[in-house]
């Protein structure tokens, strides 16, 4: 079974590639590699990549509404204390979690499998 990249679903294509560059940002921005950030990062990027290469097949409104939470949770952790960040990370941290927000959101209102999902019409097959 191949899978169809079309341009409907080019905000997951780049939801894929942040969720990639979230995972590997600590190594490239220096953080420790067991510092609280970086294993956010790591977590939260291959969840995020996951979910955005899972969506790529068949898009889910679960996934894009996770990936949502996601860009939300990494954009407000630098302000965690456990989390807390105010290097580059923290930047790297905002502008990822935010892309991700707007680029579901606009899936979300641009998509009609979504927003038949979202109706209850045509439900997830």
């Amino acid at each position: 079974m191949a899978l169809h990249f079309s341009a409907k679903r080019w905000q997951d294509q780049v939801i894929l590639l942040l969720g990639v560059w979230l995972f590997v940002s600590p190594w490239v921005l220096g953080l420790a590699t067991d510092s609280p950030q970086a294993i956010n990062a790591y977590i939260v990027g291959a969840v995020m990549a996951v979910l955005a290469a899972f969506d790529l097949y068949k898009t889910y409104f679960w996934a894009v509404a996770a990936n949502l939470m996601l860009g939300a949770w990494i954009a407000i952790s630098p302000w965690v204390p456990a989390f807390a960040d105010r290097g580059a990370m923290m930047t790297n941290s905002v502008i990822v979690g935010i892309a991700v927000v707007v680029l579901g959101l606009w899936e979300l209102r641009s998509d009609p499998d979504l927003h038949r999902q979202w109706a209850g019409t045509g439900g997830a097959h």
